[in-house]
């Protein structure tokens, strides 16, 4: 777990005396700040769950001389996209716009996928492709949403097991709002997942906040 927390006057101090004297136990660090060792079981236990400080049994502790920034990077380097995928909203090609922005609204979502008659991905439907087939005065219930939605081969998926944070930059570098999460199969991509912003919020929350 990290936590990229500021570290109170004795953790400071016991990671002083881990990297002087490292390895050493926890009892030589307590007396070495004449407290009790039941006194630095909490703040041991949180710089190792931080991943400051490694513990080893009948060896002591030592100093992993990592900083905050470096022990969050390899966290992230360890979050799959599996790990914090949600349920996809999937409307067949043949849907109407009008329906379309009516499962938008019901469903809460800011980008329906569409699937072929097969059920694989055959497009993605943003709130401003509706918005823009909205303007005008065609009959959103006679227009199919095969004909506003973007196509593959120009849609960005992802799969469950990329990395979050690889995920993230396509979010990033496409300005997209999310991506599906997709099997391959002999017939095209199967929608398993979506992988959205808020997606990633909650995967860096969780991160910081994890105890």
């Amino acid at each position: 777990m990290v936590r990229t927390i500021e570290l109170n006057k004795r953790q400071e101090q016991i990671l002083e005396i881990v990297k002087e004297n490292g390895p050493i136990t926890g009892e030589q660090i307590a007396d070495r700040l004449n407290l009790t060792r039941a006194t630095l079981r909490p703040d041991l236990a949180i710089l190792t769950m931080a991943g400051f400080l490694d513990a080893r049994p009948r060896v002591g502790y030592f100093y992993t001389g990592k900083t905050g920034t470096q022990l969050l990077t390899e966290s992230l380097t360890k979050i799959h996209v599996r790990d914090y995928q949600s349920i996809p909203v999937v409307i067949s090609e043949n849907v109407s716009v009008y329906d379309a922005i009516v499962t938008m609204f019901l469903e809460d979502v800011g980008t329906l996928f569409v699937s072929d008659h097969q059920g694989c991905l055959a497009g993605v439907l943003s709130r401003k492709d509706l918005l823009r087939a909205s303007i005008g005065k065609q009959e959103l219930s006679a227009i199919p949403v095969n004909i506003i939605m973007t196509r593959m081969p120009n849609i960005t998926v992802c799969k469950k097991e990329d990395l979050l944070i690889e995920a993230a930059k396509k979010l990033i570098e496409k300005q997209i709002d999310a991506l599906p999460i997709v099997k391959e199969t002999d017939l095209g991509f199967e929608i398993v997942g979506r992988l959205t912003k808020t997606n990633i919020t909650k995967a860096f929350v969780a991160l910081v906040d994890e105890d």
